[in-house]
């Protein structure tokens, strides 16, 4: 299944995708694209519904972030060795772990933000994983049991913050709007290899990122596992899960976003996105 929410900010309905790419209600069948309903009994009742009963979305409304009353934004820094070495870093040899503040989450073709005084914001495109049921202590066997779906990322930041301020990451990553999501929340069952999944990013139609899942250095069912070893990961987190090379950082001088432009990403599988950069 794809579900989605869509409408006005803070007024998302959940929504399924059918066959046609049609948006179908299912508001009648569930509260959220959150908690019980990623569980896999709650994904088991909506696939056992037949998408042709539920009412038709008219029109173009907005799509939000295709999940809900997330706790926990994690994110997965230098996941991929050719990105750690563009950044002048060696790959690392566990996983470089930061949160993302909640409260940057947008849905994915809202406008982005750069943030006041900034001159450094940067793109990252990105695989997202959607946590179904409560993982605590899971072993790498065990750990996609416990994932419900995969979306797309664009995992923005705001580099002087992130390494020139002091302190950790999370002040550089989580401007908001600097965590959009979606379109869709993508099943489990619908990837057949989550690790071979080809992802772009384009700045006005200029190609910067092309990449694959295939080369991260810590494989999803690793980091579901290492995450629930510190932390109980619950229904609706989403871990992000690193970048290829290409980031405007790592360019040669390095290139940052301006207000004005655009920013196209996508991830097989998972749909696009598309976001206008503005002012604070």
């Amino acid at each position: 299944m794809k579900l989605m929410r869509v409408g006005s900010l803070g007024q998302e309905k959940p929504a399924l995708l059918d066959a046609a790419g049609q948006m179908r209600d299912l508001s009648a069948h569930v509260d959220d694209i959150a908690g019980a309903a990623l569980s896999p009994e709650g994904l088991a009742r909506l696939a056992a519904l037949d998408p042709d009963s539920l009412p038709l979305i008219e029109g173009k409304p907005r799509i939000g972030a295709c999940v809900g009353a997330v706790s926990k934004f994690l994110c997965i820094g230098l996941n991929y060795a050719d990105h750690a070495r563009e950044t002048g870093k060696e790959p690392p040899e566990e996983p470089v772990v930061f949160a993302k503040a909640t409260s940057a989450i947008c849905g994915p073709d809202d406008d982005v933000e750069i943030p006041r005084g900034s001159e450094k914001t940067d793109w990252e495109v990105e695989l997202g994983v959607v946590i179904g049921s409560r993982a605590k202590y899971v072993s790498e066997a065990e750990a996609m049991d416990h994932v419900a779906g995969y979306c797309l990322i664009n995992d923005l930041s705001e580099r002087a913050f992130q390494s020139e301020r002091g302190g950790q990451w999370t002040k550089g990553k989580s401007h908001d709007t600097f965590g959009p999501i979606g379109p869709w929340l993508v099943t489990r069952d619908e990837i057949a290899d989550v690790q071979s999944l080809s992802m772009w990013l384009d700045v006005d139609g200029v190609r910067r990122q092309t990449g694959t899942t295939a080369t991260m250095i810590f494989g999803v069912a690793h980091l579901v596992s290492y995450l629930s070893q510190f932390m109980t990961l619950l229904p609706g987190d989403v871990i992000s899960t690193g970048t290829p090379p290409g980031v405007g950082l790592g360019m040669k001088p390095p290139v940052y976003l301006r207000a004005g432009q655009v920013v196209t990403l996508g991830i097989e599988g998972l749909g696009t996105q598309r976001q206008r950069m503005i002012p604070a």
